[in-house]
């Protein structure tokens, strides 16, 4: 679990609800269905029709790692590489193939395969490159499903202040309605620029910096596994690697 993001999340609404009340207002002029629904409905569809379904639903499965982050070992990794950087001066890359059904990220276990099949470095290096490619291409694609909802939640809560302002007119002979077309209108803009950043784009940026460090830690694999093919000297793959997290 990601503490910070939780934390994040809890100080934004402390600090929205605790302005509220210490200027004298209450909790429950903030909550407008109406405006919610025009504001959250508007950018889900905003960002519908933008996005093409494959990214869309990458972009909602994504959000999971702004509270659970998938976690990696670099240490780990670099001492598993240099073990298997012994093993394959001493005995030859085929005995890393006993290795293989205890690698349980594909990436590596793909590359270490390749080493076991006896395909050149350059050959290696390229089809993992192609790989970390399109990683990351994809997951920063899903990232920027959640920065465009951030761009278009203001704009559709202005949306949703003008609805509240149309309301209001139409009421003018009514004065026990104003209040809730008033209402609507400022609530709307505020869950709009509120949502915007305090959560979409603050989302989307974490995001970014975790799909960075995912890709780091491929083209750390990467790295080693190419130190391994061209028979470099396992203490020095190692001291390569560690330079990934200085």
């Amino acid at each position: 679990m990601d503490i910070l993001s939780v934390a994040g999340l809890a100080l934004a609404a402390l600090a929205i609800f605790g302005g509220q009340w210490l200027e004298g207002g209450h909790f429950a002029s903030l909550a407008q269905l109406a405006a919610f629904l025009i504001v959250v409905g508007g950018t889900l569809a905003a960002v519908m029709v933008q996005s093409p379904w494959p990214t869309f639903v990458d972009g909602m499965r994504l959000a999971r790692w702004l509270f659970v982050p998938p976690q990696t070992d670099g240490a780990g990794v670099i001492g598993r590489i240099g073990d298997w950087s012994h093993r394959a001066r001493k005995d030859g890359m085929l005995a890393l193939e006993s290795e293989l059904p205890s690698v349980v990220d594909p990436f590596t276990r793909n590359g270490l395969q390749m080493l076991v099949d006896g395909f050149e470095p350059d050959k290696i290096e390229e089809a993992l490159q192609v790989e970390i490619t399109a990683f990351e291409e994809r997951h920063r694609a899903a990232a920027k499903v959640w920065e465009s909802a951030g761009g278009y939640a203001p704009t559709i809560g202005i949306l949703g202040a003008v609805l509240g302002l149309i309301h209001v007119m139409e009421n003018l002979s009514d004065p026990a309605k104003l209040g809730g077309g008033i209402a609507v209108a400022f609530v709307a803009t505020v869950y709009g620029v509120g949502s915007a950043n305090l959560v979409f784009l603050p989302m989307a940026n974490k995001l970014k910096t975790i799909i960075k460090h995912q890709v780091q830690s491929r083209e750390l694999v990467l790295d080693g596994l190419l130190g391994i093919a061209h028979g470099e000297n396992p203490k020095l793959i190692e001291a390569r690697l560690g330079g990934y997290f200085r």
